[in-house]
This record gives C-alpha cells, sequence and structure tokens, in this order.
C-alpha cells in the first residue's frame, strides 16, 4: 500500500511538472500551394496550467499587448486621433486555440471580417500508435498517425511529459505531441523550448476578455457555413455595420487609423484576391 502511494505521488508530480508551462513551436506554413518552396514561419506558443491550455501566436500577442498600451497612454492623455505608428507590427496568425481539462473540450477564436468567433469544435481525432521511436527536440518520442481536418498527420509524441496535448487542436496522445506534420510537408510544428510560465500566470479564457462586438458562439458546422460565406463576400459584416452607421477603423502598414470606408471596393477586391491565394489553409477541409 505505502509503495503504490509514493508510486502515485511521483506519477502526480510529474504531470504537474508539465503543468504551468510554455512550450514553443516553430510553425512552418505554406497558404499559397504554388509556394510550397516558401514557407511562412511563426513561433506559437502552448501555455499549459491545470484548467487547461491555449495556443496562439508569441507575435501576434506580443503585437497586441503594445498596441493595448499604446491606446491606453493615448485616451488616458486626452488624445482624439489615436496613433500607432511606432509600434512595428508582427505576426500573420491571429487565431487561438483553447483546451479544456479534464475532458480537452477544444475552442477555436478566429476572425471573420469584423465579426469574432468562437468555435466549439467537438470533433474526435483518432490516432494509430506505431513502435517507430526517434529523439526530438531532446526527448524520447513516438510515432502515431491520424486524419484531421482533411488532412493525414504524422505526429511524435513523448510520454517524457504525461499530457495529452499539442500544437494547434490537436490531442489524445498519451503525451505531449513534440512533432507533427501533414502528409503534403506543408504544414508542421515543432516543439524548439519549453519554460516556466511566468510568477502569478492565471488561465482565464479568452472569451471573458472585453470587446466592442459581442462574440459569435457556434459550432463547427454552423462555422463551417459561416467561412463559405465569408469567402463569398468576405467585406459582408463590415458593409452592415457601415450601414448601421457604425465607425470602423483599420491601422495601415504605417501604424496609423484610417476609416474603413476608405477606398472599400479596391480593398475588398484585395481581399478577395488574397482568399484565392489561401488554397492551402490547414483545415483543408473547410475549402471543399
Amino acid at each position: 500500500m505505502r509503495k503504490l502511494i509514493i508510486l502515485l505521488s511521483l506519477i502526480l508530480a510529474v504531470i504537474t511538472s508539465a503543468q504551468n508551462q510554455r512550450f514553443m513551436y516553430e510553425y512552418k506554413y505554406a497558404l499559397d500551394s504554388t509556394a510550397k518552396d516558401k514557407p511562412e514561419v511563426e513561433i506559437m506558443l502552448l501555455d499549459v496550467a491545470a484548467k487547461g491550455s491555449k495556443f496562439y501566436s508569441k507575435d501576434s500577442f506580443e503585437s497586441d499587448s503594445l498596441m493595448t498600451s499604446a491606446m491606453e497612454k493615448q485616451l488616458q492623455m486626452g488624445v482624439k486621433e489615436l496613433d500607432f505608428s511606432a509600434i512595428k507590427f508582427k505576426g500573420k496568425i491571429s487565431y487561438s486555440v483553447e483546451k479544456m481539462y479534464p475532458d480537452y473540450s477544444v475552442n477555436f477564436f478566429t476572425n471573420l471580417s469584423a465579426d469574432e468567433y468562437m468555435v466549439q469544435d467537438a470533433r474526435k481525432q483518432e490516432w494509430k500508435i506505431f513502435p517507430d521511436k526517434a529523439e526530438i527536440s531532446g526527448f524520447k518520442a513516438q510515432k502515431a498517425i491520424g486524419n484531421f481536418a482533411g488532412r493525414k498527420w504524422t505526429a511524435w509524441f513523448t510520454t517524457d511529459l504525461p499530457i495529452q496535448d499539442g500544437p494547434y487542436k490537436f490531442h489524445g496522445l498519451p503525451g505531449l505531441i513534440v512533432k507533427l506534420e501533414d502528409a503534403s510537408h506543408t504544414h508542421s510544428f515543432e516543439l524548439k523550448g519549453n519554460k516556466k510560465l511566468p510568477d502569478g500566470y492565471e488561465w482565464t479564457s479568452t472569451k471573458e476578455k472585453e470587446r466592442f462586438n459581442a462574440l459569435v458562439t457556434v459550432n463547427e458546422a454552423k462555422y463551417r457555413k459561416a467561412f463559405k460565406d465569408y469567402l463569398a463576400d468576405p467585406m459582408k459584416s463590415e458593409k452592415q455595420m457601415l450601414a448601421r452607421g457604425i465607425e470602423i477603423q483599420e491601422i495601415d502598414e504605417s501604424g496609423k487609423l484610417i476609416p474603413a470606408d476608405k477606398a472599400q471596393k479596391e480593398k475588398e477586391i484585395k481581399r478577395k484576391n488574397d482568399l484565392k491565394k489561401q488554397n492551402n489553409i490547414l483545415e483543408l477541409d473547410l475549402l471543399k
């Protein structure tokens, strides 16, 4: 009995040590299938705490924090026209993913034009584990293969970190996913490091943050329809807001705010052309 208690204590200590950690992944991706040889690279963070995890872009998070701080400072000074030109905006990935423990329920936060969505994704991830072993990022890892969102994925997980989590929406293996790549080799995640979360870190859901417009909460099927509607008319929600007399402001490349009704047609054409080039998004089945 005493040996069992000691063993359970050791297991709990290992699991606890894996929590309250920030795991850094290098994400390589090619949204345009004609540019596979020139992938984009972004550092993504997976924060793991007792309540759950958050997955998001390091650069986008830092840019958002700087902009929020600058906005608050300027408003306190009574500035009427906000100016963010001193901020160098980085990061192309604006979405984030949350998983709530212990059931690993997935919430996906993203924007379609002016609307912010929380997508409750209940799709199951089925994995087949293979005996293949490898050392990845300093961890002993084992191979698994699964299908998700229109792609076949090869994952490598480590039981040295016994949390059933991983980058993006991926989870469900007997340990942390340290490397993940799709069969076309156009989307890959690889663990590059980890450290303890900052002192005082408290896990709170993105759905709790203050926002101007109400968060649109949908399931995966309804989001699929909304995404197709967005591809057909990417300016729809902005047009509706302008029609209601709501002034929308955006930031240009220099960091200065510009009215959204300025050169609307040109912006719509550019956005549609950009979306056409994004024919190799991570969740490929959204385009079918």
